[in-house]
């Protein structure tokens, strides 16, 4: 069986999907990529299986075109999505698709999340944004694959860095996470979930809340994330 350090890991990742709360039914997905041998793999969920139910080796192998290289069943029907992000966006090892409550709804209105808080602020470095409708020219081309791209072109537009914005409001449909690694991926949906529904609650407490001081997102982003991060035990511990 091929990669069954990296099943395990997708495995696990989307067990937690389901655990976390985080899709209803079988809603979700979550995928790594091994990049280390000649050509890129990914491992993905496939497609309408039971989060109880899912094994490693239920798990679909691919190459980065979305060809099958190892596995009995359909992968997920948003394999397109994210192979197109593991191509464009090299430095992710791993991506989770929900449709978590407070984050699917932020993208249902077309509204970015604003960063309203210093919990926002350590994971986001700035609002969460959310992408523009896709074209019925590009649902009636390739619906899966033109998702991702309209992700990657809200990254270009804003000239958005992926590993410090770790996730994606897609209109009208739900939002999209990754990582360095797929569990790091779900790291950053839970709390992409987290913030979606502090935001929601903030504007309805003061419809007028713009976000707190730039420079105080900054500090708490750096903090954890910049050269000079003091957050955790660092390597030596």
């Amino acid at each position: 069986m091929l990669l069954e350090g990296l099943r395990e890991e997708v495995l696990h990742a989307n067990r937690e999907i389901a655990r976390r709360g985080l899709a209803p039914h079988t809603f979700g997905n979550a995928s790594g990529i091994d990049r280390t041998g000649r050509e890129p793999l990914v491992v993905i969920k496939p497609s309408g299986v039971d989060y109880d139910a899912l094994t490693a080796e239920d798990l679909v192998v691919t190459d980065l075109s979305g060809k099958i290289v190892e596995g009995r069943l359909r992968p997920s029907s948003d394999l397109d999505t994210h192979t197109l992000l593991y191509r464009e966006f090299p430095q992710i090892g791993g991506i989770v698709h929900t449709h978590s409550e407070f984050a699917t709804s932020w993208a249902q209105a077309g509204r970015a999340i604003p960063c309203l808080g210093t919990t926002h602020a350590d994971y986001f470095h700035g609002p969460v944004p959310v992408t523009e409708p896709l074209t019925a020219e590009e649902v009636a081309e390739a619906y899966v694959r033109n998702t991702g791209a309209v992700i990657v072109r809200r990254f270009r537009r804003e000239d958005l860095d992926p590993a410090a914005v770790p996730g994606v409001l897609v209109a009208g449909h739900a939002p999209f996470a990754w990582g360095k690694t797929a569990a790091a991926a779900v790291e950053h949906a839970d709390v992409l979930e987290y913030v979606a529904r502090l935001a929601w609650r903030s504007v309805l407490l003061n419809p007028a809340v713009s976000g707190i001081p730039e420079y105080v997102g900054e500090h708490h982003y750096q903090r954890k994330h910049g050269p000079k991060a003091t957050y955790g035990q660092g390597s030596a511990a």
